[in-house]
């Protein structure tokens, strides 16, 4: 155990050492931009997993927080007249708006489940994409634009990648926190089996709730990385169907409810669609290969990389003998040594009658 322990640190150690030095070592923009946008969707279908991993609630809405996010950040910075690095204090106001909307949209939704669930996160979504484009202070369908930031050209994405890395990271490390606390246990609980755990006393609202806008708080704060990064949003870009279609694949291509499943995913699909958008002329081949993609996840491997790979490699290992060895069956008792028949009891005769009577002859 203690070698397999040293061996998963020293490969967590290779994977940060690689990730800190990377845009140092491939310092072409267009690879680093690579970089940025891998990392936010790292971020994001790890907040999605979060909630809807591990209470098994399948959310098609998360792109009502992501674009909240990004217009709050542009809304503020321009009201408050914010510019410059100045901006990036503004995140932590991104995560408490993503946070507000999730208790009322929680409150209404979470009284459902299964498919019903699903039809009121994508009904609040196209709400909100109306609202973004006919509100005025939205911009309506021009939408917004980002302060300047006066950084050099070449190493512009540079400082994007070390944020993101760092959100990554410690969204990672929150995903592993709350997988291992008795909050974790309650939400899986709920999954398997919601009206069990409400048997067993979980409140299943209330830690639901809390999932659900911790893990709007966090992608609503990525939203406004990604916004300050591509500096403008609109509707259709804030408020993307696609977007919750890639964080829901990417989660389920590397592992639905894992901790490394969704970064899998992420680092897998998200280079992919970058590479077809730009390669392509026609936008919608990258849309067309991501829905098939997701059919041939649904179908091959709907557990996911991560969890299918494990077993592939225990069974390479064990080659074909059971992971775990069977306990022995405790030997049958001994048997009693076999005891002599009771022999049957003896009686006395009976005692013969005098020929005499009492009395004597007469």
């Amino acid at each position: 155990m203690s070698t397999q322990r040293t061996a998963q640190a020293a490969g967590l150690a290779a994977l940060a050492a690689a990730a800190i030095v990377f845009p140092l070592v491939f310092t072409n923009p267009v690879v680093t931009n690579y970089g940025v946008f891998t990392l936010i969707f790292v971020v994001a279908a790890s907040a999605w997993n979060v909630f809807s991993g591990f209470s098994g609630y399948i959310s098609l809405g998360q792109a009502v927080f992501f674009g909240s996010g990004a217009y709050a950040l542009g809304i503020a910075a321009r009201d408050w007249h914010v510019s410059g690095d100045a901006v990036f204090a503004l995140l932590p106001a991104c995560a408490a708006v993503g946070a507000l909307i999730a208790v009322p949209f929680g409150l209404v939704a979470l009284r459902v489940r299964r498919h019903t669930f699903i039809v009121i996160t994508i009904a609040v979504f196209f709400i909100f994409q109306l609202m973004a484009y006919n509100f005025s202070f939205t911009g309506g369908s021009t939408g917004l634009s980002s302060p300047f930031l006066n950084w050099h050209a070449d190493t512009y994405n540079n400082p994007f990648y070390y944020i993101t890395l760092a959100c990554a990271v410690g969204m990672i490390g929150l995903a592993w926190l709350i997988r291992r606390s008795r909050f974790g246990l309650q939400l899986r609980a709920i999954r398997d089996d919601e009206d069990r755990a409400r048997g067993l006393g979980v409140r299943a609202m209330r830690v639901k709730l809390a999932a659900f806008a911790l893990s709007g708080a966090v992608t609503a704060l990525i939203g406004g990385v990604w916004f300050y990064y591509l500096t403008q949003v609109q509707p259709s870009t804030g408020f993307d169907p696609l977007f919750d279609l890639s964080i829901v694949l990417m989660a389920f291509l590397g592992g639905f409810g894992t901790i490394a499943g969704p970064v899998v995913g992420a680092l897998i699909i998200e280079p992919g669609q970058l590479y077809l958008t730009a390669h392509f002329t026609n936008g919608y081949y990258s849309e067309i290969l991501l829905g098939a993609l997701f059919l041939l996840v649904v179908l091959f491997v709907p557990r996911g990389i991560i969890p299918t790979g494990g077993e592939w490699i225990t069974a390479l290992r064990t080659r074909g003998r059971p992971a775990v060895t069977p306990a022995t069956a405790p030997p049958p008792p001994a048997a009693a040594p076999p005891q002599a028949a009771p022999s049957p009891p003896t009686t006395a005769p009976p005692a013969s009658r005098s020929p005499s009577t009492p009395g004597g002859s007469r």
